[in-house]
């Protein structure tokens, strides 16, 4: 099943398939690559081509507290104007890279110091103004394709299957900048679930930092915030955690124990019928 999406200004190429901008991000190249792989083969089933950008660097991983640190914004400034310059939505998949792209880009809406100074020293052929969209893809889900649509599109639904939704703290905060969901009280990955056939499990801890920038400093601190995540979860039935952070899966994973974590596009495209696991 094909779905006709007609939002967001893309250009469309052939069978109606919408083509938009995309931002894989570093770690999606190596041991992130699941979530990237599966994230670009549900797209195309649900009538997405998430086309990459030519020429991208790494965004820098973390999003500077400095507001006059112009150096480490300039990667992400390159990847935002050239998609600007290619139909204006930008799609990223990983948590961390959608938190520096989207956090910059409403710097440079709002800061006109930052803005000058970084068109000034990259020499686009075009000054940057802020004018590309960033859309993280589960906003793509929800927002353009639906989740009713979605629901519709699914081929094996994960029935009785008990997951709890992993957020971390990059996908919605600082709310104001990010604009995905409540920041309390988010849903979008419990209703993605719902999509699917899945029973969502919510735990107080969805939402809390797992402990993952801390891991090298100190790795005792990262496992009991993570463990803490995990048994959290699991006490309320979860089988299953599902995240869209590459640093959260690590943590998770390497320093807790109790239940398996798997990228959220692991599985979507289970679901899709285009892998037999999640």
């Amino acid at each position: 099943m094909r779905i006709l999406i007609l939002s967001l200004s893309p250009k469309v190429g052939g069978d109606n398939t919408m083509v938009l901008n995309y931002y894989p991000g570093c770690t999606l190249k190596n041991q992130a690559a699941e979530l990237d792989r599966c994230a670009r083969a549900s797209a195309e089933a649900l009538g997405v081509t998430l086309e990459e950008l030519p020429q991208w660097q790494c965004c820098g991983g973390v999003y500077p507290m400095a507001s006059d640190e112009i150096a480490t914004r300039l990667s992400a400034v390159r990847a935002l104007a050239e998609a600007g310059e290619r139909a204006g939505t930008l799609v990223t998949v990983c948590s961390a890279c959608h938190h520096v792209l989207k956090r910059t880009n409403e710097d440079f809406k709002r800061d006109e110091t930052f803005r000058d100074r970084a068109n000034r020293y990259l020499e686009l052929p075009r000054p940057y103004e802020g004018q590309t969209k960033v859309v993280h893809f589960l906003e793509l889900l929800r927002d353009t394709v639906g989740f009713d649509h979605l629901k519709e599109a699914v081929k094996r639904p994960l029935t009785g299957r008990k997951i709890g939704a992993y957020y971390g703290c990059l996908l919605l905060r600082p709310s104001k900048d990010m604009a995905m969901d409540d920041p309390e009280n988010p849903g979008i990955l419990e209703d993605f679930l719902r999509a699917l056939g899945a029973e969502p499990v919510v735990y107080a801890m969805r939402n809390e930092c797992c402990g993952g920038y801390v891991t090298l400093e100190n790795r005792r601190l990262a496992q009991a915030q993570a463990q803490s995540v995990v048994d959290n979860a699991a006490a309320l039935g979860a089988e299953l955690l599902v995240t869209a952070c590459p640093l959260c899966r690590y943590n998770l994973t390497r320093n807790a124990t109790g239940l398996p974590t798997v990228y959220f596009t692991q599985l979507l495209a289970q679901a899709l019928g285009l892998t037999e696991e999640g």
